[in-house]
């Protein structure tokens, strides 16, 4: 597995690397506008596109096919799909923390209870989509799926402030806010599971030739 997922780094690093510098950027840019740490809910979403190209890649020089020859089961094949992007999220999170820290560091009002409900928030925004758009790249066709990948954004918001709302009935959700976004996180966690499994039942009966 660490071949492949090598090999999907090395097909989308140039994409990787100008979404991470232009994450620093944009950090140090909203500096001026709004709270910098408010990246941190963007970077994992940006940084996991690089996922989808290489799906598409993968779809458009017919790799499904040489793959599935290699001393791979297809439980290990979608895992790296899963992992890669599991790894892109965390890396654009890091790379966000870059400017963060960096005005944080002269006082710039940024605090450490910001960096980290944010960086909640995004992870789980990222988890959810990533359990919608990831199984359905294996249901449906490269452009559905390219659909999809963009709706699961959307989507993530929605299950979010769902999720939100349905903890306030059970716990007053703004006197325990960190509280709260780490169960919505834990929920995400789950739900990016339920996704890998039902990628990985999908690709087991796909007949691929």
């Amino acid at each position: 597995m660490k071949g492949v997922l090598l090999k999907d780094l090395y097909i989308a690093k140039s994409n990787i690397l100008v979404t991470l510098i232009s994450l620093i950027v944009l950090g140090f840019g909203l500096s001026f506008l709004l709270e910098t740490s408010a990246l941190l809910v963007l970077a994992p979403v940006a940084s996991t596109t690089a996922v989808f190209i290489s799906i598409t890649s993968d779809a458009s020089s017919k790799w499904n096919k040489n793959v599935v020859t290699m001393p791979l089961s297809r439980k290990q094949i979608i895992s790296e799909k899963f992992v890669f992007y599991l790894l892109l999220a965390l890396i654009g999170l890091l790379t966000a923390l870059i400017p963060c820290i960096v005005l944080m560091s002269v006082n710039d009002g940024i605090t450490l209870h910001a960096l980290y409900l944010y960086g909640v928030i995004g992870m789980s925004a990222t988890l959810f989509a990533g359990g919608i758009s990831l199984p359905c790249a294996y249901l449906f066709d490269p452009e559905k799926s390219q659909i999809v990948f963009m709706l699961s954004f959307m989507a993530s918001t929605g299950i979010i402030a769902g999720l939100v709302l349905l903890l306030n009935l059970l716990i007053p959700v703004k006197d325990n806010i960190p509280l709260a976004f780490t169960i919505v996180l834990a929920f995400a966690a789950l739900w990016f599971l339920a996704g890998y499994r039902i990628a990985s039942a999908s690709y087991q009966r796909q007949d691929i030739t």
